[in-house]
């Protein structure tokens, strides 16, 4: 990410009084937008695309309302790294160095670098099979191309922060309006989405399953970095009261983002409900959906399907490598390119799609490692967020605090009964 002395010249301000005395309300809002959209692209991700499929095919519309809890869960926690970001000009890892010891800190850094390999697992291949399932190419050269394309979406970021935010919102945009056309065209029913929002229920083990796989593919921890780096000399605050503006401006950069984000979640279990549970199939494979999609609504319903998987992938890849930055960066103070970064991430999905692992089981596993990873991101989180000495006038409320305690217990919990589950079904 770029430094502190290069904020203005890739267009950023270097304090809140530049913004301050611009004249135009609308320019100043505009200029805190961006951070939440990086960061919520880790949360339309390949892997969501799979276990919202495969929820909206096994349980129509009913687990809609884990999407919605999700979601919410997620606008607190991306808040509260936003804020550490604003409040100390630091980043989580980079806290976490100063907070915690050596050995700590070093075994942190070793499961941040799997979270993002297990990132760029999903997301690679969630690239390949959309150029697969789009253009027939097969998945070893499609994840070459994929990589192709990753790269030249990180040279947007040598022409500044700004480039690369337009150019991921860009994506972002493709996937929207990719979903968006699909729930037009399978005509869904109003009635049973919002009983599905708002009526809470499981129906048996395997929707709990499913339950816990969707949180575990919307709450991931490399954007819980991500996000606290991305606001931490965006815009500078010199004293508490422009720090609690800046954080204000910012909660709307989230709240629009997750919207977005959960708006696309959403949409991928109405479009599988509206058209695969509606008609008895069971789809727990992106490849069939593809497929399915063709037979059920005809080619321009899966091809809107490929583009939007081509397009999540690609941009979460991104994000994935400039997450693993903030990584190493943080917590050991080491820095390599983020082309060789992004060249060594490529090798295990690479050796995973030439080896032949199935994609979509490739994704949930995936999924899987994420997992390990939140209780790491989403502790210290909590902890420094509401530690006044760190935080001063931006420290959590105690209800705050409360409620983000509650949050991680029900995401762990959630997490192990997944991780148990799992492997209990591999042995």
């Amino acid at each position: 990410m770029p430094d502190k002395e290069s904020n203005r010249s890739n267009g950023h301000y270097k304090s809140y009084k530049d913004i301050a005395s611009s004249p135009r309300r609308r320019s100043k809002i505009l200029l805190f937008l961006g951070p939440a959209f990086i960061a919520g692209v880790a949360y339309i991700d390949p892997g969501n695309f799979a276990t919202n499929i495969t929820a909206g095919s096994e349980y129509g519309y009913m687990l809609l309302w884990v999407v919605l809890a999700s979601n919410l869960m997620a606008i607190l926690i991306q808040s509260l790294s936003a804020k550490l970001g604003i409040a100390t000009g630091k980043n989580l890892p980079e806290i976490s160095r100063e907070k915690f010891s050596k050995p700590v800190t070093f075994g942190l850094w070793i499961q941040g670098e799997l979270v993002v390999m297990a990132t760029d697992l999903a997301e690679f291949i969630g690239a390949a099979l959309g150029l697969y399932l789009l253009f027939g190419i097969p998945l070893l050269p499609a994840a070459l191309i994929s990589a192709v394309g990753s790269f030249a979406i990180l040279e947007l970021q040598r022409r500044g922060v700004r480039p690369l935010e337009a150019g991921i919102a860009g994506m972002v945009f493709i996937v929207v309006v990719a979903f968006g056309l699909q729930v037009f065209f399978a005509k869904p029913d109003g009635s049973l989405i919002l009983a599905g929002l708002f009526t809470p229920q499981f129906k048996d083990v395997n929707s709990v399953m499913l339950a816990a796989g969707i949180i575990g593919a919307t709450v991931m921890p490399h954007a819980i970095y991500l996000h606290s780096a991305l606001t931490q000399n965006r815009i500078v605050g010199k004293t508490e009261t422009e720090r609690k503006k800046i954080y204000r401006f910012e909660l709307i950069d989230i709240l629009l983002a997750m919207l977005i984000a959960g708006a696309v979640n959403a949409s991928m279990l109405i479009v599988a409900a509206a058209l695969f549970f509606k008609n008895g199939l069971q789809v727990q494979d992106l490849e069939v959906a593809y497929t399915q999609f063709a037979e059920l609504s005809g080619p321009l319903f899966a091809i809107l399907f490929g583009i939007a998987l081509l397009a999540a992938g690609l941009a979460s890849s991104t994000v994935g490598t400039i997450s693993g930055d903030i990584i190493m960066q943080g917590y050991i103070k080491r820095r390599i390119s983020l082309y060789l970064r992004r060249a060594i991430t490529v090798i295990p999905p690479l050796v995973v799609i030439a080896i032949g692992v199935n994609p979509t089981t490739a994704l949930v596993l995936s999924q899987v490692i994420l997992s390990f990873g939140i209780p790491f991101a989403l502790i210290p989180l909590i902890i420094f967020t509401s530690n006044k000495k760190i935080m001063g006038g931006l420290v959590n409320h105690k209800v705050t605090s409360l409620l983000a305690w509650l949050i991680a217990a029900v995401i762990i919990a959630l997490n192990v009964f997944l991780l148990v589950e799992t492997f209990q079904g591999l042995l």
